[in-house]
C-alpha cells in the first residue's frame, strides 16, 4: 500500500466561480467596445489616457487584463512585472508594439482584430492613387493659391494598369476586389494563399516576387511586418519594377526599404509613390520622403475611419471579454490557429486531454514519481492536422507545478516544456475504434501511466482505459480511483464509507482483468473527498491504492 499526496491539485480549464477580473483600457479605444466590457459584472473596468511608460510599469501589476491601440508598447519588462495579465488585446491588426515572444513565453494571450479595419485600408488605397496619378494635392494647394493651372495637371487613369499585391489576404483581397471594378489587371504573390482563393478574386498567381514586381505598374504591400517581410522590397525589387511604376505602403513600416525608394524616386525609376506607414512614426520634420516628388504621404491613417475603429474595439474587447470570462482562446495570435467553430467543437477534447493528463500525473505520483519527464498524446482521425498539437498543449497544461512557471497554459505549455527539456509528442492513435479518442502518457524513467478517453463532438467526455483497465466515467468535479483485490464486498464497502461521509456517488464503474485477480474501481463523485476520507479507503484490507483527483467544476 503506498502513501501519495492527498489530493492532485485542480486544474480544470474553468475560472474560480465568482472571481473578478480588473481590465486597464488605454490609447482611446472606442467607446462601443469598452461598454460591451463595462457591461460585465465581473469585470472592473479603468478608461485611462495612454500613460508614460513608468507610470504603466507601476500599474500594470494590478490588471488582469489590458486593451489598448499602437501608443501603448508591451514589453518584455512589462509584460514580466505584470504576474496577474493573462490577456493583452490590440484594438488593431498590427501587434509590432508588442513583444509576443515574451507573452507567448509568460502564457499571456495576445488577441487583435484582424478583419475591422480591411475595407478602410483598402478605401485609402484608392484615395491615394487617385491623389497621386490624378495630381489631387497639387490641385487643390494650387486653388487654394489663388491659381488655376488646368493645364500642369495631366493626370492617368487606373483602367488598364497592372496592379500586384504583395500578399493577398483580407485587405490584399479587398484590394483585388475594387481594383477589378477600376478595370485594372490583378497580380498576386503570395505562397501561404491556395489557389482557390486567387481564382475566386480573380487574381494572377505569380510564383516569385521578382515575377511579380517585373509585371507590376503598381506594386503594393499588404503584409504584416515579420523577419520575413522586412526590408521585402528593397533595391533588387524595385530596380525589377518597369520604369516608372508606383509603390505604396499602406501596411507596415520597413517593408518598403525607404532608402531604396528614395533613391528610385530620385533617378525615375519609380514614378511615385504612396505612403501611409514609415520605419519610424512619427517621420521627421526634415525626412528626405517630405520633399520627394510624386509622393502622397499620409500620417499611418489607414484604419482611421469611424466605422474601423468602432469595429476592432468591438472585436477586440469582445475576445478580451471572452478570455477571461471563459477562458476562450481560439482568437489568440499565440495559441493554435482555430477559428471560432473549431473552438466550440474542440472544447470535450480539450477537457479530456487536460484532465486525463491530470489523472495520469496523479497516478504517477502514487507510486512515489513526483517529476515528469515526458508526456504524449495521441488523438482519433476526428483531431488530425494541427489540433494534434493544440490538445497536447492542453494535456501539457495539466502539469503545472511540475514544471516551474508562474503560468502554464495553452499559450505558453510547448515553450515551457522545451525549455525544459520536457519530451512532448502528438501523433494519431490507430489502434483504437473511436475516431474521438484521446490518449495521454505521462512518464518518467521507466515508470509510465495511461489514459484514454473519447470526446466526440456535441457529447459529454469520457474515461474508456485507465492503464490495462477499461472503464466508462466522466470526469466531473471528483473522481475516485481504486485499485483493489477482485474480491466479493468491496464495492458495497466501498459505497458504505462514501455514504457515511456524505459522499454522493455519480458514477461507479468497476473493472478487471480476470475474476479473483487485480481490478479498478473509477468512482465519479460530487462532493470533495479530503485526506481523512481517502486514509479510510486505504485502510480497507481488499484496497491496494487510492487515488482522489479534482477537477473542478
Amino acid at each position: 500500500m503506498t502513501s501519495p499526496p492527498a489530493v492532485a491539485p485542480s486544474t480544470a480549464p474553468g475560472r474560480a466561480p465568482g472571481r473578478r477580473f480588473r481590465v486597464l483600457v488605454t490609447d482611446e479605444v472606442d467607446p462601443e467596445g469598452v461598454a460591451l466590457l463595462l457591461a460585465e459584472p465581473d469585470l472592473d473596468v479603468d478608461v485611462v489616457p495612454t500613460l508614460p511608460a513608468a507610470e504603466l510599469l507601476e500599474r500594470i501589476g494590478e490588471y488582469d487584463g489590458l486593451v489598448g491601440r499602437s501608443a501603448t508598447r508591451i514589453t518584455g519588462d512589462l509584460l514580466r512585472r505584470a504576474r496577474r495579465l493573462t490577456v493583452v488585446g490590440r484594438a488593431g491588426v498590427g501587434v509590432d508594439n508588442i513583444d509576443l515572444a515574451t507573452a507567448t513565453a509568460l502564457g499571456v494571450a495576445v488577441i487583435n482584430a484582424p478583419a475591422g479595419n480591411t475595407v478602410a485600408v483598402a478605401e485609402l488605397f484608392f484615395g491615394v492613387m487617385l491623389g497621386l496619378l490624378r495630381h489631387l494635392p497639387a490641385a487643390d494647394g494650387s486653388m487654394k493659391a489663388g491659381r488655376w493651372d488646368r493645364s500642369a495637371l495631366l493626370g492617368r487613369e487606373l483602367r488598364g494598369r497592372t496592379l500586384g499585391i504583395v500578399g493577398v489576404g483580407r485587405i490584399g483581397g479587398e484590394v483585388a476586389t475594387r481594383a477589378r471594378a477600376f478595370g485594372m489587371r490583378v497580380l498576386g504573390y503570395d505562397p501561404y494563399v491556395a489557389d482557390a482563393r486567387l481564382q475566386g478574386l480573380q487574381v494572377q498567381r505569380m510564383e516569385t516576387l521578382q515575377a511579380l514586381c517585373a509585371a507590376a505598374d503598381i506594386l503594393t504591400v499588404h503584409t504584416p511586418l515579420t523577419d520575413e517581410t522586412r526590408g521585402l522590397i528593397g533595391a533588387a525589387e524595385i530596380a525589377a519594377l518597369p520604369r516608372g511604376a508606383i509603390v505604396a505602403n499602406l501596411a507596415r513600416g520597413g517593408i518598403v526599404d525607404q532608402a531604396a525608394l528614395l533613391a528610385a524616386l530620385g533617378n525615375g525609376q519609380v514614378g511615385g509613390a504612396a505612403l501611409d506607414v514609415y520605419e519610424q512614426e512619427p517621420l521627421a520634420p526634415d525626412h528626405p520622403l517630405r520633399r520627394a516628388p510624386n509622393v502622397v504621404l499620409t500620417p499611418h491613417i489607414g484604419a482611421s475611419t469611424a466605422e474601423a475603429q468602432r469595429n476592432v474595439a468591438v472585436d477586440t474587447c469582445a475576445a478580451v471579454r471572452d478570455a477571461l470570462l471563459r477562458e476562450e482562446l481560439g482568437r489568440s495570435l499565440n495559441v493554435a490557429a482555430l477559428d471560432g467553430a473549431e473552438w466550440g467543437e474542440l472544447q470535450p477534447a480539450l477537457l479530456l486531454a487536460r484532465r486525463a493528463a491530470t489523472l495520469a500525473r496523479a497516478l504517477l505520483a502514487d507510486r512515489g514519481v513526483r517529476r515528469v519527464e515526458r508526456l504524449s498524446v495521441r488523438l482519433g482521425a476526428a483531431f488530425a492536422g494541427g489540433r494534434q498539437a493544440f490538445l497536447a498543449a492542453a494535456a501539457l497544461g495539466a502539469l503545472e507545478g511540475v514544471v516551474e512557471a508562474e503560468r502554464l497554459n495553452l499559450i505558453n505549455a510547448r515553450a515551457t516544456a522545451e525549455a525544459r527539456g520536457l519530451e512532448l509528442a502528438a501523433g494519431e492513435l490507430a489502434d483504437l475504434d473511436h475516431p474521438a479518442a484521446v490518449e495521454v502518457v505521462v512518464a518518467a524513467g521507466a515508470e509510465a501511466v495511461t489514459v484514454t478517453g473519447v470526446a466526440p463532438h456535441g457529447a459529454a467526455a469520457r474515461f474508456t482505459r485507465i492503464e490495462r483497465f477499461r472503464v466508462d466515467v466522466a470526469p466531473r468535479q471528483t473522481l475516485i480511483v481504486l485499485t483493489n483485490r477482485d474480491v466479493p464486498g468491496v464495492i458495497g464497502r466501498v459505497g458504505s464509507l462514501l455514504g457515511a461521509a456524505g459522499v454522493n456517488i455519480a458514477e461507479y464503474h468497476q473493472a478487471r482483468l480476470e475474476q479473483g485477480g487485480d481490478a479498478l474501481a473509477a468512482i465519479s463523485v460530487d462532493d470533495p473527498v479530503g485526506a481523512e476520507l481517502r486514509r479510510r479507503l486505504l485502510e480497507l484490507p481488499e484496497v491496494r491504492s487510492a487515488t482522489i483527483v479534482s477537477f473542478g467544476a
